[in-house]
């Protein structure tokens, strides 16, 4: 199982967020499908090459929020590069410890693993998104979340009122 998004469950879903501004509605989506979003502690993030110009700035600004970092080599030197404390971590092929043997030592709160190579079956993403699904730990593969995610922990607004549909459609 993988829990990235193909085409045959891209129109199926199972929770909704419903909210007046996209940041609360993502927000309660996520709390709705069980993710505890954590305000604090360990990050670890493999960002692929394609995305790591737009992940830098968002990862440097949960480091300024005071979570750890903890990158793959290619992630570290690109967040290095831009002045931001990261520790490196090796993928699940490069031996022990990887990210899969810190996410199920229970030493990562969030995981960002964007994807590089599809949905190859036994990729490293694929070991690490399982890892984090079988141990229950927050794992986004999404920058457009991943910033709203990091907004929303900023502002500290958990904002959760529930109104029915109607009541949006009133208002």
């Amino acid at each position: 199982m993988d829990i990235t998004l193909g085409p045959e469950m891209k129109s199926t879903g199972e929770v909704l967020g419903i909210d007046k501004s996209l940041k609360t509605a993502v927000y309660k989506g996520l709390l709705a499908a069980g993710v505890e979003i954590p305000v604090q502690g360990t990050i670890v993030a493999t960002i692929a090459d394609k995305d790591k110009e737009e992940a830098v700035p968002i990862l440097k600004e949960f480091a300024s929020m005071g979570f750890k970092l903890l990158a793959t080599e290619g992630t570290a030197a690109a967040l290095e590069d831009a002045g931001v404390k990261v520790e490196k971590v090796n993928k699940f092929k490069e031996g022990h410890p990887n990210i899969v043997d810190l996410i199920r030592d229970g030493q990562v709160d969030f995981v960002v693993n964007t994807l590089t190579h599809g949905r190859k079956p036994f990729s490293d993403g694929f070991h690490i998104r399982r890892a984090a699904v079988e141990l229950n730990v927050p794992c986004l593969t999404s920058l457009d979340t991943l910033k709203v995610m990091q907004e929303v922990i900023q502002e500290g607004k958990r904002n959760t009122a529930v109104q029915s549909l109607q009541e949006y459609l009133a208002e």
